[in-house]
């Protein structure tokens, strides 16, 4: 096989023609399909923003605000309220029933312990000739329910 048969005048020039074809092709179809620049987009001046420096402040002396959400009340001593914290007591260690509702027909929801602390969230609601208070344990606020005072201590809060 004889590789100088094939690459006579005529396959070169051919070949020449053919690439040179093919770039004019390409260019022409590149150049349809290329955006055209708008001829209306001109100088478009940019919006500028002047923000002035700080200036000195005077010295203002802040006045306290009180939020009543964050004012603990003071109870009397000994004196079982909202807010306070109270202790089971007087059951001689057998606990306490605490119940869903106040009264003795509330279902039993725990028993608390003998000298278990809780806070008072709800109360005093009179019931089956007792005083209920709602109780919540600082700890756990699933521990939660209605107490009879009679079975109660007030205690400092921590």
């Amino acid at each position: 096989m004889d590789i100088k048969s094939y690459l006579n005048r005529s396959v070169v020039f051919g070949a020449i023609g053919f690439a040179v074809g093919f770039v004019i092709i390409a260019l022409i179809v590149i150049g349809f399909t290329s955006p055209r620049l708008s001829p209306e987009v001109g100088f478009a001046p940019a919006d500028l923003t002047m923000i002035p420096a700080p200036t000195h402040t005077p010295n203002v002396t802040p006045v306290p605000t009180i939020d009543p959400s964050l004012v603990t009340p003071t109870l009397p001593p000994n004196t079982i309220g909202i807010g306070g914290y109270v202790q089971i007591s007087g059951t001689e260690g057998e606990g306490l029933r605490i119940r869903s509702a106040p009264g003795l027909n509330g279902d039993t929801v725990f028993f608390g312990e003998e000298s278990e602390v809780f806070i008072v969230r709800d109360g005093s609601q009179v019931a089956d000739g007792y005083t209920w208070w709602y109780l919540v344990a600082p700890y756990d606020e699933t521990r939660a329910g209605w107490g009879a005072a009679d079975f109660l201590a007030v205690v400092p809060s921590p």
